[in-house]
Formats: C-alpha cells, sequence, structure tokens
C-alpha cells in the first residue's frame, strides 16, 4: 500500500467514524432520558417527589431550559460574530486582544458568580436576567474562531478577489466569511453546549429551567428528582452538540467538507 492510499483510507476511517457517531450519538441522548424517566417513574414516589417529577412540571422545565439556551445562542451570535468580523480589519486589529481579554475573563469567572454580579447590579429577574450574563461567559468561542477564521485565510485569495473588482464589503461576504464558517460553527457549537451546561443556573435569578428540578430534588434530599433533572440536562446538552455536529458538517462550504 502506498502512502496515498494509506492517507485516503485514513481519512476514509474517520469520515465512517464520524458518520457513526453522529448516527449513535441523539440515540445514546434520547436512551440515557427514556430509561431514566423510565425509572424514576416506576419508582414509589412520595407526596413531594409527585410535586416535582410529574409530565406538566418536566415539560415546562425542559422548554424553559431550551428558551434559555436559545436566548444565549442569539445573544452570542448578534455580538459575537459581527465583533469578530470588525477586529479583523486593518484599522481594529489593534484592539481585538482588549476583547479577547475581556472575553477570557467572562469565560475564566464561574458562571454563578457572574448571574449574581448582574444580578445585583441590575436587580433584574427571568429569562433575560440569566441569558445575558451567560451569553457574556459563552461568548470567547465565537469570537475567537471569528477572528482565527478570518485571519488564517490565504491573503492571495482576498488580493484575487480584490484584483476582479470586488469591494471590501463583497470579499468578506463571498470569500472570508465562506471559508471561515467551518471555524466558526466549532466555535458556536462549543458555546452552545457550554450554555446548556450553565442554563442550570438560571434558577438563582428566577430564569427557569431545568436548574430547578435538579436543585428541589437536592434540597428535599430526593435522589429520584435530582437523577432525574442531571439526565435531562446531561442529554439536552448531547442532542444540542449533536446539532452543533451537524452543523459542522453540512452548513459549510461544500469544497471544505
Amino acid at each position: 500500500m502506498t502512502v496515498t492510499d494509506a492517507v485516503v483510507s485514513m481519512e476514509s476511517g474517520t469520515r465512517r467514524a464520524e458518520v457513526v457517531r453522529l448516527f449513535l450519538q441523539p440515540i445514546a441522548a434520547l436512551v440515557l432520558v427514556g430509561a431514566v424517566l423510565v425509572w424514576a417513574f416506576s419508582q414509589d414516589l412520595d407526596a413531594i417527589e409527585v410535586v416535582t417529577l410529574n409530565a406538566a412540571t418536566l415539560l415546562k422545565s425542559t422548554g424553559e431550559h431550551v428558551l434559555i439556551t436559545a436566548a444565549v445562542t442569539v445573544l452570542v451570535v448578534v455580538v459575537a460574530i459581527p465583533l469578530g468580523i470588525v477586529l479583523t480589519r486593518r484599522w481594529a486589529r489593534w484592539i481585538a486582544p482588549v476583547f479577547l481579554g475581556v472575553a477570557t475573563i467572562g469565560q475564566a469567572a464561574p458562571a454563578i458568580g457572574v448571574i449574581v454580579l448582574y444580578f445585583l447590579w441590575t436587580e433584574q429577574e427571568g429569562l433575560w436576567a440569566a441569558a445575558v450574563p451567560l451569553a457574556f461567559v459563552s461568548l470567547l468561542p465565537v469570537l475567537r474562531n471569528t477572528i482565527v477564521g478570518i485571519q488564517q485565510i490565504d491573503p492571495a485569495l482576498v488580493d484575487a478577489g480584490r484584483g476582479i473588482g470586488m469591494s471590501s464589503f463583497t470579499v468578506l461576504r463571498r470569500v472570508e466569511l465562506p471559508l471561515a464558517i467551518p471555524l466558526i460553527l466549532a466555535g458556536l457549537r462549543t458555546s452552545l453546549v457550554l450554555a446548556v451546561g450553565t442554563a442550570t443556573l438560571a434558577l438563582f435569578v428566577n430564569g427557569g429551567g431545568l436548574g430547578f428540578v435538579i436543585d428541589s430534588g437536592y434540597k428535599v434530599a430526593r435522589p429520584t428528582v435530582l437523577l432525574t433533572g442531571a439526565a435531562l440536562a446531561v442529554g439536552l446538552a448531547l442532542l444540542i452538540d449533536w446539532l452543533g455536529a451537524l452543523a459542522e458538517r453540512y452548513l459549510g462550504p461544500k469544497g471544505l467538507r
């Protein structure tokens, strides 16, 4: 077998493994959540457990969790991608380390601390009182990957676009952004998973979510409630990560897939 054949074989094996993982991950998430729910509802639940472990409460908490994650995602996309694009322009590159440093602080700081500080500053409660600080915590992967994705593009491609009469905006839209999409999507996938995990802390500002189920199980010392909330959060994180993997695989430029 030649070196070329070996490389092709390795690439083919990697692609097959990725396809298998994409197929198995949602099944694993659904099996995990289904098994835990079947186990929980088959238990002899007492009056305290029934208050939380019922279909209406679990669906409400899961829906709130998804809503928090969606709000965080929208804020991250609206802020990080345009900011990352601006920071790659020649006139703004000098200030890029400042914004990256601030975003790094946001990710390095404990999420609960950021939420509490935002609450003390604004005295707000509810969805946005959780979504805004969590977006700050989740900002770095998308911001950094947007900057790196655009900066790693071969300058010759940009010069070629300008050479055939494209404006700066057209080069950005038709050359730079399409080539940077794979890295941007990878950063967004990381931010999504981070948002799902930290969204359990929204309960501290009355933001709802699965953190309510987990906290209820902990406070009343009911392991069944605690494990059910944790399993739903883990299953949701796996499904969100799977959706991010699908986006990475199928939304990027066809030539780079």
